[in-house]
């Protein structure tokens, strides 16, 4: 017998209309939240980056692909990672799927990461996938955008990411998820996970929004199903895989 809360149809009806007056009023500051992120200043950008990609050695321009609109997901693939951050590989999963309306939308999705571009192949090969993925290897790109930091500026006591000055110890997960990547800790934290927004008018590439941390939670489409799911999250330690790791269900 279920230890959950029960009642009767007409008990969850009522309960539900209540909740339904909740998510109206979370939808509608969504919206709104929405609204501002697209008045956000727009930051032009006149330092060069330089990619390594499929097609060969690219700019930031040139990763829009002919349209006019950029999302960007750095994704946590360091020069000394064994394999892509299992967490990030989660995210990246729904990539393929949205990729395409995305694109016939004017945005163009692309993965960056620091990892050389080979190492960045094999691992699309492993899992899969064939959305853009390019690689910043011996470029700024992941450092201007907080999302890498040297050995050195973590031994300082504190880097910059997600606006503010932070440092952090390893977890239980943190350790974990070290060496699902094939590394230590102190050179799994020198990357970051985010995601930028980038537009381009008349050849000029602008910046229009960045976030991290939890701001991705919407972008990892799996968590937006179990936050409805009876049970929620309901997580214990790193339950998540690789999802060729998973045991046959």
């Amino acid at each position: 017998m279920t230890k959950h809360k029960t009642g009767t149809r007409e008990e969850w009806l009522t309960a539900r209309l209540e909740l339904l007056d909740a998510e109206k009023a979370l939808t509608r500051r969504s919206d709104e939240l929405a609204r501002q992120r697209q008045e956000l200043p727009w930051v032009r950008i006149d330092k060069e980056y330089r990619f390594d990609t499929d097609e060969g050695p690219a700019s930031l321009a040139d990763l829009f692909r002919g349209r006019s609109q950029l999302l960007v997901y750095h994704f946590m693939f360091g020069p000394d990672y064994g394999a892509g951050c299992p967490t990030c590989s989660n995210i990246a999963d729904g990539f393929n799927g949205i990729g395409v309306h995305l694109a016939h939308h004017d945005v163009t999705l692309c993965a960056v990461s620091r990892a050389p571009l080979a190492k960045v192949q094999a691992y699309k090969r492993r899992m899969g996938w064939s959305f853009p993925w390019a690689s910043s290897y011996e470029s700024d790109f992941n450092h201007d955008f907080h999302v890498a930091h040297t050995e050195e500026e973590w031994q300082s006591g504190a880097v910059e990411y997600n606006y503010r000055m932070m440092d952090v110890g390893a977890s239980e997960i943190d350790t974990a998820m070290a060496a699902d990547s094939g590394t230590d800790w102190d050179t799994y934290r020198r990357e970051g996970p985010g995601m930028s927004a980038f537009a381009r008018e008349d050849d000029i590439v602008y910046h229009t929004y960045s976030t991290y941390e939890r701001g991705l939670d919407i972008l990892w489409g799996m968590y937006q199903w179990l936050d409805r799911a009876p049970l929620g999250r309901n997580e214990t330690g790193l339950w998540w895989r690789r999802h060729d790791e998973y045991d046959s269900r």
